[in-house]
């Protein structure tokens, strides 16, 4: 049985219980027009769902054109809008089904059980209908949540001020800003044209010392790019741009014609970012000077564990960096942290994004959570272990699902200290 052919018969499934504990939970008399109208409302949903998988899987619309790659989004986002809800649901009404069985086990077993000489089944109807519709009433959240992330937090762009203090960082850079963005995956902001030109008026009025960029410039395709590289070319600082590519810049998650193709789509990519005035730092560093003295700034290719492809190559990035009094790298990956740097290296501090915090999380002053913590326990923000520093940029743009819930995107400024 194929993927596909067992998603579509779990969809089933759940649109079939839905549908039975919503029958056993309303049973307010309607007429007959408006039963039809129900009914067939219901049953639209999963049609349409299955009409878009069909249509993406078996017709194979030309993906590389971002309108309809992002397409593939909004059925992800359309499956989450009403399936999540149906999930929750289902929850309750099977509590309450098992209840019920319960309960009729034990009057087959005892005879008829009364109590105030009324069946023991029979009083207890409507606490059973109020675990299903205290369902319905919760299940209207993620409904909820799932139209904000989509209409307002995927767009609700967030500064995010961070002090790192360091004996090693030189006079000169004392008080030295750098905004940290992460994971734009540009084509996904296609028709939204103007909410990039507002992060990045963002990121300019914050004055930063220089503009680091951490991978993920793309889903796919440089192509992507068209119509934004201006946009993003009108990022400035006295330092400039640095940038290092992310596992989606690769071209990886494309069946390509050929090889050549592949090739000629990372050829672009080079191109294109230095045509923005991106300093792409592949496996190489740079320095950053101030009154004669400097730091280094180090750039590896995305290092990633399986499944994603390790190009990253720390020991020939940072080759004549050593002598740097404070060094920076930047890697996609945070996992490249704690397997290269924490510990075997001199790096002060790293920066990373990747996780996106699964674009879907709960952050208040008392609790951090996000289902990212299961394949990445340094999945958002500020660590530091020894006197060497990881920060996680939570990205600004987002893929697969359209949207962001409780992860807004994030532009970070960091400001070096001088400890002691």
């Amino acid at each position: 049985m194929t993927p596909v052919l067992v998603f579509l018969v779990l969809i089933l499934i759940i649109d079939l219980y839905t549908y039975k504990g919503l029958k056993v939970s309303c049973t307010r008399p309607v007429n007959a027009g408006t039963r039809l109208f129900l009914k067939t409302l219901f049953w639209l949903i999963p049609s349409i769902l299955l009409a878009s998988i069909i249509f993406v899987i078996y017709l194979r619309p030309d993906d590389t054109e971002p309108r309809i790659f992002n397409g593939h989004f909004y059925i992800v986002a359309f499956t989450m809008m009403f399936y999540l809800p149906k999930l929750l649901f289902i929850v309750f009404h099977f509590i309450e089904d098992a209840v019920l069985m319960i309960e009729k086990l034990l009057s087959k077993a005892a005879g008829i059980i009364k109590q105030n000489n009324i069946p023991f089944g029979e009083i207890n109807t409507a606490r059973r209908k109020f675990l299903s519709r205290t369902g319905i009433i919760i299940a209207i959240i993620p409904f909820i949540a799932v139209i904000y992330g989509m209409a307002i937090g995927r767009f609700d762009f967030q500064i995010i001020n961070k002090t790192i203090y360091s004996e090693s960082l030189p006079d000169s850079f004392d008080g030295f800003r750098i905004a940290h963005i992460s994971d734009l995956h540009i084509g996904s902001f296609r028709g939204y044209e103007n909410r990039v030109k507002q992060a990045v008026e963002l990121i300019n009025m914050e004055n930063p010392d220089v503009i680091v960029f951490t991978g993920d410039l793309v889903n796919n395709f440089t192509a992507e790019l068209d119509g934004f590289s201006k946009i993003l070319a009108e990022m400035s600082s006295p330092h400039g741009v640095y940038s290092v590519l992310g596992n989606h810049d690769y071209g990886d998650y494309y069946q390509w014609g050929s090889p050549k193709e592949k090739k000629k789509n990372m050829e672009d990519m080079l191109l294109v970012q230095e045509k923005m005035g991106f300093r792409l730092l592949l496996n190489q560093w740079d320095s950053l000077i101030i009154d004669e003295e400097y730091i280094a700034i180090i750039g590896v290719e995305n290092w990633g564990e399986s499944p994603f492809p390790k190009h990253g190559d720390l020991e020939k990035a940072s080759a004549g960096a050593e002598n740097s009094p404070f060094r920076i790298l930047l890697s996609h990956d945070p996992s490249h942290w704690d397997a290269e740097v924490l510990g075997k290296t001199g790096i002060d501090l790293t920066l990373s994004g990747h996780t996106h915090g699964m674009q879907f999380g709960i952050e208040t002053i008392f609790f951090r959570w996000s289902p990212s913590k299961w394949k990445y326990p340094r999945w958002a923000g500020l660590f530091e272990e020894d006197g060497q520093y990881l920060y996680v940029n939570r990205g600004l743009g987002y893929v697969a699902f359209p949207g962001r819930i409780g992860m807004p995107p994030e532009i970070t400024i960091i400001e070096l200290r001088r400890a002691g």
